[in-house]
């Protein structure tokens, strides 16, 4: 299979997790409507709306709002702004720390991953082309790696960069160097794709060799083409359809 233009001079493909590789809605609306439900029954009080506009959830469309908490923040720190909006509610503080630690949830990794192409496949077709492959998300550890191991891709990705891990996260530009570094490739021959500002102004801070948006994520893709090399409509296009022979 012969492999977009666009990777010609890179050996190490970065990918975000969330709205590039999986389905962000299928994992993220049905979970804020659920903790919203759970924290309206622990409180008996109508606290979703807060909770929704705090975290950039809009229940009227069923979408996570562009460069909201919800669509960039990690899960300790969603956690965390859920918890300030219950002390505006809550008699006290305890009464709030209890009530989030009650209907505190997270979604399920496995159930809720649906892949936006064959990505068995195109991790397949960039190992054959002898690049390497990484994953950088702001989610946690444990569900990502549960996640990418359900996929069938965990034995496919050299480094993988989460939201709890200690050291730098996204967006922190050492982030992509620090995966590059680990995977033994100078960050100037390696590529991040992703599907918000934050994915694609990372790798620009990094002097990452190029940086990839995809329109399948929380982020029009007329918000990132000022910043990308190329947006694409899905990861699937890194390997153009009907092409047959090994590209470098």
């Amino acid at each position: 299979m012969t492999l977009h233009p666009i990777l010609t001079g890179i050996d190490l493909v970065v990918f975000d997790k969330d709205g590039t590789l999986i389905s962000f809605d299928a994992m993220w609306t049905a979970w804020a409507r659920e903790l919203g439900d759970r924290l309206e029954l622990a409180t008996r009080r109508p606290v979703a709306g807060d909770v929704f506009a705090t975290i950039g959830y809009d229940p009227a469309g069923d979408r996570v709002v562009p460069g909201g908490p919800l669509a960039v923040a990690t899960m300790a720190e969603i956690e965390e702004i859920v918890g300030a909006v219950l002390r505006r509610w809550c008699p006290s503080v305890a009464a709030a720390r209890r009530i989030l630690a009650d209907a505190w949830f997270v979604p399920d990794p496995v159930s809720t991953a649906v892949p936006l192409a064959d990505l068995a496949s195109l991790f397949g077709a960039i190992r054959k082309s002898g690049r390497r492959i990484a994953v950088a998300t702001t989610d946690d550890r444990e569900p990502t790696e549960a996640t990418l191991a359900a996929l069938g891709l965990a034995d496919s990705i050299v480094s993988v960069a989460c939201g709890d891990d200690d050291g730098p996260r996204k967006p922190d530009p050492e982030t992509l160097r620090a995966i590059a570094r680990a995977a033994g490739v100078p960050v100037e021959r390696s590529a991040m794709v992703g599907d918000t500002p934050a994915d694609l102004g990372m790798a620009r801070a990094a002097g990452a060799g190029r940086a990839i948006g995809v329109r399948t994520g929380v982020t029009d893709g007329a918000r990132l083409e000022p910043i990308a090399d190329v947006v694409l409509d899905s990861v699937a296009d890194l390997v153009p359809a009907g092409t047959t022979s090994s590209g470098a």
